[in-house]
């Protein structure tokens, strides 16, 4: 299963990286991944472990990934398993014209997943992919990072 979504963000690229890698700041902004913490590692780089909330459905979900690839400003990939399925997700940067595409991929694979497509697991995922891409459009573009 993948989900894919990309925004157009009218910010520089270093605003918009800036935004992103400083993981100690996304409580103040990120309604998505809440109560994220380092476990091991100095931020935004690989090897770096760290633990979110996300809530698909009320009951809270907490994820451990950990960083396996960083470029600043280009990508990042981070992949974990939770519950039987594994998970990868890749964040891309690309700057065009003075504004920032940015495009979420999540794979996932495992033996669990013909039971999260039952309970629509993949399409509250989706709306979360969106809403974390316009929260840091929205944190991006009116404060500045």
């Amino acid at each position: 299963m993948i989900i894919e979504e990309s925004i157009e963000i009218h910010a520089p690229l270093s605003v918009v990286w800036r935004v992103f890698s400083r993981m100690e700041e996304w409580e103040h902004w990120n309604t998505v991944c809440e109560n994220c913490c380092l476990i091991e590692g100095d931020g935004m780089a690989p090897g770096t472990c760290f633990t979110f909330t996300l809530r698909p459905y009320r009951i809270p979900l907490k994820i451990a990934p950990e960083i396996v690839k960083c470029e600043p400003e280009k990508e990042v990939v981070w992949a974990g398993s939770r519950l039987g399925v594994h998970a990868e997700h890749r964040f891309i940067f690309e700057e065009r014209d003075g504004r920032v595409i940015l495009t979420s991929v999540e794979r996932f694979r495992g033996l669990m997943l013909w039971i999260s497509r039952l309970v629509r697991v993949p399409t509250k995922l989706h709306h979360l992919t969106r809403k974390l891409l316009l929260a840091i459009k929205s944190q991006s573009e009116t404060c500045g990072g």
